[in-house]
This record gives structure tokens, sequence and C-alpha cells, in this order.
């Protein structure tokens, strides 16, 4: 398994390889050569030894870049460098945890020029899940132009393979389950019940949800203000896997605002304190202590086990079935492209292909009678 940033690996035979890039006269190119030790400090120490000799040799790379030259993790780890200063936290977490666990060791030694569609099935697990795929071909997709401006080689763009589940309708809570839930809503109310009925008409993220604050919902003018989310980040030098932090929404397109009903307004109004944050007080709440509290909810409506995100889900289908242009609710949603909401939430129910059924029958029916 290779060192995470560097091109050191555990051999087969037990020895620790590392490689570094020369220019070849001879074939016109940068090829790579290795060092080898029987430990990993070993190998470490010859390859820093090799790339300073190198280095006072005045050693350096000839000729124009291809993609013949250049190792998909030599273009990762710049790349990585690079979006870490200028993507959000969360942002370069994520995509650094999709290159080390789904990518790194799998195309470990490999050529950008060996980087296709095929390869790329080959080497990728059919068992990982639709957004784990589509996010490592994001991944690779970003590396790959990256190395395109940066080395000035032509490389196309892997193109995404289709995935059943990725258009398929989203889940929502059924009319009668609604009604139930709702019902056990007003039941004893409690601030956690306050937050789902916000969720249910507003179509806030669970993050944004947690890291709602008193300010951010001006009550003269009936408007929510989506400014900020949290999320658990696996962050270097804590003494915890993950750290609970505050960022940005999920992209400009998310920081939105949001109208509520005069309902609503009057619902949450009664918790208002004096205390920063709507759910967690004077600090953001976790995100799991909010699931866990859906769950208790809907085991109090009656109703089975649910995952949060379908409060988000209903509210977007209601919106549609009630007539809402998906323009209006592309901004609600905070999504970046009118065609998303297309894609996930116009998909008609039942009872909508039956009204326009028997509005289709009325209206031949009221030709059959002129006929008649």
């Amino acid at each position: 398994m290779a060192r995470h940033g560097e091109n050191i690996r555990r051999r087969k035979d037990g020895r620790w390889e590392g490689r570094y890039p020369v220019y070849s006269e001879e074939k016109g190119k940068r090829i790579y050569r290795s060092v080898y030790g029987k430990t990993y400090e070993e190998a470490k120490d010859k390859l820093e030894e090799q790339k300073k000799n190198m280095k006072k040799q005045g050693e350096k790379r000839r000729g124009p870049f291809t993609p013949e030259d250049i190792l998909l993790e030599d273009a990762a780890r710049e790349w990585l460098a690079e979006i870490k200063c200028k993507r959000k936290p969360s942002t370069y977490i994520k995509y650094e945890l999709i290159w080390r666990n789904h990518i790194r060791n799998g195309f470990y030694g490999t050529l950008l020029s060996e980087i296709t569609e095929i390869s790329v099935r080959e080497k990728t697990s059919r068992e990982l899940s639709d957004s784990t795929l589509k996010s490592i071909y994001c991944v690779l997709n970003q590396i790959l132009k990256f190395a395109v401006k940066r080395y000035t080689v032509t490389i196309p763009a892997l193109k995404k393979p289709q995935a059943d589940s990725w258009n398929k309708p989203v889940k929502v809570l059924a009319k009668n389950e609604q009604k139930k839930l709702i019902s056990a809503l007003y039941r004893e109310t409690d601030i956690y019940k306050m937050a789902i009925m916000l969720c249910l008409f507003t179509g806030l993220r669970l993050g944004e949800l947690c890291a709602l604050k008193w300010l951010d919902i001006d009550f003269v003018n009936k408007i929510l203000m989506v400014n900020r989310t949290v999320q658990r980040l696996y962050m270097d030098g804590y003494s915890t896997k993950t750290v609970l932090m505050e960022t940005e929404p999920k992209s400009e397109y998310s920081k939105r605002e949001i109208p509520l009903s005069a309902t609503v307004v009057d619902f949450i109004s009664r918790f208002r304190d004096g205390r920063e944050y709507v759910l967690g007080g004077n600090k953001p709440l976790e995100p799991r202590t909010m699931q866990n509290r859906f769950k208790k909810i809907l085991e109090e409506a009656g109703l089975s086990d649910k995952n949060f995100h379908i409060l988000r889900h209903t509210f977007s289908t209601n919106c549609i079935e009630g007539g809402t242009d998906v323009k209006s609710l592309s901004e609600m949603l905070g999504h970046s492209d009118v065609q998303i909401t297309l894609d996930r939430y116009v998909h008609p129910s039942m009872d909508t292909k039956r009204r326009y059924m028997d509005s289709l029958s009325g209206f031949y029916g009221q030709i059959f009678g002129q006929a008649g």
C-alpha cells in the first residue's frame, strides 16, 4: 500500500519501493526509476537523497509533457494541494477521502494515458453506492482537468456511468403518513417537533436546520435566510475522528431566502428565546441528535423508520403537486440548476395522473353528448 502523498509503497516481496521521475534522452520523455529499502524509512531516505542528487546535477524536464509521462497519483497530489487553499474545508475533505479510500490504491502506478472509462470500471467496485461512484468520477475528472491545464496535455474527460437509481423518483411521505406525522407534531409540541414542522414547510437540509440562528428568521417580513450549515468532518490534529464544524452552505445557490407562511411563523415563534441558535441554544445542534429525535417522533406517529431527508423530498413534491413553478422551487431548495429539480421531483403521482385521465374522460363525454 502506498503511503499518502508519496510515491512509496510496500512490495509483495516485503521491500519498500520509492519511485521518482527522470527525463530519458533515449526515449525523449519522462520515465520513472526506483529505489528500494528494507523499511519505509530506508526507502524514504534513499528517495530524498536521490532527489537531492538530481537537483545538484541540474536534471530537469525537457520537451513537452504527454499523458504517458505523468502518473495519476502525481497529478492528484498537486491537485489536492491546490484545492486545499481554494475550496471549502468540507469540500476538500470529501475529495481527499474519495481519493484516499476509493481511487489511490487501485490506481497506484497508473499513467494518465491509461485512465479510460474501461479501466475505471475495471478498478472500481460494483458494490459501491451510486453516490460514491458519482463522486469517484467527479474527482477523477477534476484531476484530469487539472492535469490538462497544468501540464498542457490533451486528456478526454470520463463519461459518468448511467445509474438506474440516480433519476428514480424520490421517496416521500404519503398523504396519510403526513397526516399522522403532523398530528403527532401538534401533540405535546417541543423544540424538535417544531424543527420537523419547519422542514416540512421549507425543505431545509438537516445541516442547515441544525445551524439555524434566530437572527436568520425575519418574523416581520416572514422570511427565513439560509446562511450556514453544520456537518461532521474528518480533521487532522483532533482527538476524535470527526469534528462538528459550522461552514458556509453547500454552494452559493444554497445561500437563499425562503418565504414563511403565517402559520409557520406563529408556530415557531412560541419557542423563541434569548439564545443564539434555534435548536442548539448557544451552539449548533449535533445533526445525529436531530436524527434520533426524528426517529422517536416517527414511532410516536405510528410510522416506520425513515431518513430525515424525506422531509425535504416531501416538501418539494407537495410544492410541485400544489402548482409551484419549478424555478421558484429550485431557488427555495438551493439547487444550482433547475434541471436538478426537474430530474429529482417532477414525477407526477398516480393521483395526479388519475385526475388527468378523469378530466380526459369528462372531455370525451361532453363530445359524445354533443354528438348524440
